[in-house]
């Protein structure tokens, strides 16, 4: 399986993966409503955090906003953000190489 698809059902798997939901000419996306509930929320709780006390978080909404997103977009935009992350903390740390220094 390759890592992007991977990720996507973790991001399905957490009712983070967006889902079309234009009509007309508005192009929007939305959230899953769907999936483990209790991930969703953990997530968004990181995310609520991270708004009220990081710098770059914040400055990340502004930008969002500023360029016609709501607040609930760039939190979801976020979300996805944060599952990547994570997605890659559980990855297993690649193996060292195998030196051939006969010494050691």
């Amino acid at each position: 399986m390759r890592l992007s698809a991977a990720l996507a059902k973790l991001a399905r798997a957490a009712g983070v993966a967006p889902i079309p939901a234009s009509s007309g000419t508005t192009q929007r996306q939305r959230l899953d409503q769907g999936g483990n509930r209790q991930i969703n929320a953990a997530l968004h709780r990181v995310i609520v955090s991270r708004a009220r006390c990081h710098p770059e978080t914040r400055d990340y909404i502004a930008r969002r906003r500023s360029k016609g997103k709501t607040t609930r977009e760039a939190i979801r935009c976020l979300k996805r953000y944060l599952a990547r992350r994570v997605w890659r903390l559980l990855q297993p740390l690649t193996p060292p190489e195998k030196s051939l220094n006969l010494l050691t």
